[in-house]
């Protein structure tokens, strides 16, 4: 009697409705929060507005300390010229003075000696990056010549060509084409290796894959080697032109020394700088029109 009651009863009835839990509805995703960009951040790169105003920022202000430096007393004219006065003095270096001429003598000084430089290093670096049996022929003594310093070689030069035009194309030659020759063969041995084998694999020859592989590969790091190489060539005519010249740049330096007349020294100076801005800029606008799928 008891067992049968509890069958009964753990029997549901057939017309008793079931009970089903009702499923809640999903809760709409959230929309993703902005990014926001982090001021000072490490990397963190800024619009190209902001970069010129910064830049021009920069040479304002160091301007307006100049100025307040000279003209407020706290240096001798004898030592440093103010603004105002490295203003004058450069017009009168443009009017009087034919510092016109000396600016192409010094920018074709520059140009033939790391045109000449380059000619040789080039050629050079890309053997070196792509054959390891001549890299390992030169790489010593490029190594070596690249830390001697070419003001030293002048007074060899001097003996050697005299106090004319070509002693001071080497001077620049020497100072550039190791450098060159060395950033060069890096560069051209830095080539993925996976683009070597599949040339291969597609039936490329030895010299193909140099031709093909190798220089199309390296041609920007190339082209940045010899932009910044340039930069280092200014200094070496400068040098050059401090000892035994009758003209360029570093010659009106040399003549104003001597006069104490620091007006021409700073302008002369910021001669230097600004040609060599300008270059720069023409250098890298070159190189991005020619290598436009570089990310350099």
């Amino acid at each position: 009697m008891t067992m049968q009651a509890a069958s009964t009863s753990a029997v549901q009835p057939a017309n008793k409705p079931m009970t089903h839990a009702t499923p809640h509805a999903p809760a709409p995703a959230a929309a993703p929060a902005p990014v926001r960009r982090r001021r000072m951040a490490p990397l963190e790169p800024v619009s190209p507005t902001a970069k010129w105003v910064l830049g021009v920022a920069f040479f304002v202000l160091f301007f307006l300390v100049w100025a307040a430096v000279t003209l407020g007393g706290f240096v001798s004219p004898t030592f440093l010229a103010s603004p105002m006065t490295m203003a004058r003095e450069g017009v009168l270096l443009f009017t009087e003075y034919g510092f016109l001429h000396d600016i192409g003598m010094t920018v074709w000084r520059v140009m033939g000696g790391f045109i000449l430089a380059s000619v040789v290093a080039v050629p050079l670096g890309i053997a070196m990056g792509a054959w390891k049996p001549v890299e390992a022929f030169f790489e010593p003594f490029v190594s070596f010549c690249r830390y001697l310093p070419a003001s030293a070689f002048i007074p060899l030069l001097i003996l050697w060509a005299g106090v004319g035009e070509t002693q001071k194309l080497l001077v620049i030659f020497i100072g550039s084409v190791f450098q060159i020759t060395l950033m060069v063969a890096v560069t051209v041995g830095g080539a993925r290796k996976d683009l070597v084998e599949a040339a291969y694999t597609l039936g490329a020859s030895n010299t193909g894959v140099v031709r093909r592989v190798l220089i199309p590969g390296a041609a920007p790091g190339i082209a940045e080697t010899l932009r910044l190489v340039l930069g280092w060539a200014w200094t070496y005519v400068i040098v050059a032109e401090l000892i035994g010249s009758s003209s360029g740049i570093g010659h009106m330096i040399t003549d104003s020394q001597a006069l104490l007349n620091t007006g021409q020294i700073i302008f002369g100076i910021i001669v230097i700088g600004l040609i060599g801005l300008v270059s720069d800029f023409i250098f890298k606008s070159l190189n991005r029109r020619m290598f436009e799928w570089s990310t350099l």
